[in-house]
């Protein structure tokens, strides 16, 4: 299993701006697709954004399009999630996850093998 710890959460006003870290372990960080996750109080785990081994294909929900954004450095076992203009609404624990049998992302958590312990991301208005 890759051991994923992800980093950078923290309370900010709304409009400020997080980059969520995620580091990995493992020699096949370049070819699985990565994915943040998100999870509010109540409310069922949510896809956020996915990104290809290659860093070439991404995939953002609608709630987070134009705002956040999904990165990676193979050379550093790291996927980053910069979120910009932050509201409320984002308000949660974000998860990294990975997903060691495909190269190309998915939006479906259930085809993500491991797992982070969350990272609170808190957005007061």
């Amino acid at each position: 299993q890759v051991q994923l710890v992800e980093s950078g959460g923290g309370s900010v006003q709304a409009g400020a701006s997080l980059r969520l870290s995620c580091a990995a372990s493992g020699r096949t960080f370049s070819s699985s697709a990565m994915g943040w996750f998100r999870q509010a109080p109540g409310k069922e785990r949510e896809f956020v954004s996915a990104i290809s081994g290659s860093g070439g294909v991404k995939y953002y929900a609608d709630s987070v399009k134009d705002r956040f954004t999904i990165s990676r450095d193979n050379a550093k076992n790291t996927v980053y999630l910069q979120m910009n203009s932050l509201k409320p609404e984002d308000t949660a624990v974000y998860y990294c996850a990975a997903d060691r049998d495909r190269s190309q992302p998915t939006p479906t958590a259930a085809d993500f093998d491991s797992w982070g312990q969350g990272t609170q991301v808190t957005v007061s208005s």
